[in-house]
């Protein structure tokens, strides 16, 4: 039996803490409306201010929740991350479990890009340039191993995962993307690339 959903949910929960449950609206109410901000102006639109104007509190309701501009971000990408590691864990496949591990592999590669090109100015606002989240790094490195595993997969798993993960990074899927190179292009090459480690070539 797999033991996948155990050390994925381990490191999903990671950054989670007890909270009272009126800290939990407030804080929910917050990020709603950030992501509100986001959809409608990108992540240059997303100011303290404005986050309070459109949730209806005061700025320094914001501030003692987040901090800084850039504690306001990290939330929200945790938040967003969070949601799509729920789809990975038990969503539907060839995504959540359910499907045979090449198009896990395949599908989480797909999903990951298109996260990758969606939020890109969330996750530089949230981490610099590299856009990274410990966590979430994690995560992603623990799911690529465990279908490399189930795929008979031979040699340093974790470092082959991170090799696989590289080409889905922010700040190369940005550069690509600025250089005139497709989605389809960037995601036809990762799969390919798949492919060759699966087969031994």
């Amino acid at each position: 039996m797999s033991t996948e959903p155990t050390v994925e949910r381990a490191l999903f929960d990671l950054h989670a803490r007890p909270e009272r449950r009126d800290a939990a609206r407030n804080r929910e109410l917050l990020l709603d409306a950030a992501h509100r901000l986001v959809d409608r102006d990108g992540a240059e639109g997303v100011t303290m201010d404005a986050v309070a104007a459109e949730a209806g509190v005061g700025k320094g309701t914001v501030f003692r929740r987040f901090g800084s501009r850039a504690g306001l971000m990290t939330a929200l990408l945790d938040h967003t991350e969070a949601r799509w590691q729920g789809l990975v864990i038990s969503g539907p496949p060839p995504l959540g479990p359910g499907a045979p591990p090449l198009e896990r592999l395949l599908a989480f590669g797909a999903s990951r890009l298109d996260r990758t090109i969606a939020s890109a100015d969330l996750m530089v606002a949230a981490a610099g340039r590299h856009g990274r989240s410990g966590p979430a790094v994690a995560f992603w490195t623990v799911h690529v191993r465990h279908l490399l595993t189930e795929l008979r997969v031979t040699g340093d798993l974790p470092l082959l995962a991170m090799a696989l993960l590289a080409p889905l990074d922010v700040s190369i899927v940005s550069q690509q993307l600025d250089g005139g190179v497709s989605r389809e292009r960037i995601l036809a090459a990762w799969t390919d690339l798949v492919e060759r480690v699966v087969a031994g070539c």
